[in-house]
Parts: structure tokens; sequence; C-alpha cells
């Protein structure tokens, strides 16, 4: 029984499927609240394309620190028009991760060009290296990046998006309550190195806030119920 805080993986009746080696396309498609995935090995394209609830997990087979860094565990254009639910995989995803992503919320270690791609909703939270053109045409949601080596605003579309550092209290809980489950279904040394030096690691993170959420409390000091975050 694999269950956490939110109750969009807790439920009575859960379906908990676990799979082993390569797994096909469109992995997890159009899945509902109440069904769990994990995957030990790795996954194509398309992997939680239109997922309504429901959690999906991917984890390398082999644990190692230096691979996992550097292995594509997703192929491209996951969460294409996703709704809802939950995806975490402990490893790199290919391009255009998060199109059109509605609702779902997402933690990877890594993604290539174009991830957020038209985007409407959800979370997105990237632990590692990015592509180019991130961000282009969202318009909601919120994405969090990790730029431990400086290099992520020459790579984002700011036709759009506003990035930022994270400001708020409510911006901060988001992120680290997401990081604290990722790390919790995937057992991503990655995610307990920044969580046990959380202070040293939220300054590296930006916050990509398109017009619909700017004025919302987890980008917004104004609308925030605490004193902002001094990074």
């Amino acid at each position: 029984f694999k269950c956490d805080w939110s109750s969009d993986v807790c439920s009575s009746d859960l379906l908990d499927f676990i799979f082993y080696g390569s797994v096909g396309q469109s992995f997890g498609a159009f899945i509902v609240k109440g069904i769990y995935l994990k995957v030990i090995g790795d996954a194509n394209d398309y992997v939680g394309k239109g997922m309504n609830g429901g959690t999906i997990t991917i984890v390398p087979s082999v644990k190692n620190i230096s691979v996992i860094k550097e292995q594509v565990i997703l192929g491209n254009t996951c969460l294409y028009g996703a709704t809802g639910g939950f995806l975490f995989a402990q490893g790199l995803a290919g391009e255009r991760f998060a199109v059109r992503n509605s609702c779902a919320q997402a933690v990877v270690e890594g993604v290539g060009d174009h991830p957020c791609e038209y985007m409407t909703g959800g979370v997105i939270v990237i632990l590692g290296q990015f592509g180019r053109n991130i961000a282009a045409g969202m318009t909601g949601g919120i994405a969090y990046f990790l730029d431990s080596d400086s290099t992520l605003l020459s790579k984002i579309n700011q036709e759009l998006v506003h990035p930022q550092k994270v400001v708020t209290r409510e911006g901060e809980k988001q992120l680290k309550d997401l990081i604290e489950l990722y790390q919790y279904n995937t057992g991503s040394t990655k995610a307990l190195e920044i969580l046990n030096q959380w202070d040293k690691f939220l300054p590296m993170f930006w916050q990509l806030v398109p017009p619909s959420e700017m004025n919302t409390s987890v980008a917004n000091i104004a609308f925030s119920s605490f004193e902002a975050l001094s990074n």
C-alpha cells in the first residue's frame, strides 16, 4: 500500500501496480484517482498523457547516483494534457515535458528542450539539468527549477512568464512539500540532500510565474499571510 499525505494518492480502494523493465508509449495515460503505478526501469514517450488523478512513480533499476544524474528515464511529451495526479521520476525526462499540462504535479531530476510548453496549470519541479525554450506559451501553473550553475535565465522563454526567486512562505511550502513527496516515493538521494540542506538550496530555485498566477499567495508577497522570505 503506497500512500502519503495527499488525498489524491490516498484511497481505501487504492489499486497498486509495480512494473519491471521498460514500459511502452502512453504508460499511465488517462488514469484516475485511486491508482498507483510504479515502474522499476524506464518509460517511453507520453507517460501520464491525459491523466486525471493517481500517482505514477518511475525509478531506475540500478541505484547508482552517477548514472541517475545522466539517465533519461522518461521519453518525450510526458503529462501531455494531464488534468490531475502526480508524476515522480528519478531521472531525466525528454523534450516537451508537461506540455499542455493543466493540473498535474510532477518532480523529475532533469528535462530536455521546451519543458512546460503551453502549460495552463499544475506544479512542476525540476531538480537538475534543463534544455532551452523553457515555458514557451505557459499561461498557468507554477514551475520551479533548481539552477545550481546559474544558467537558467538565458534558457527561459520570457514572452509570458516572469522568473523570480521564491518570495513567499506559501511558495516555499508548495515546493518543499512536493520535493518531500517525491523523496518519499522514489527514495531520491538528491532530493534528500536538498531537504537536509534546505537553507542552502532554496535560494538556488527559480519560480516561473505566468500572468494568471501573479496575484496568488505562492508568488506574490502582497497576497501572502506571512512576511517575505529573505533569500
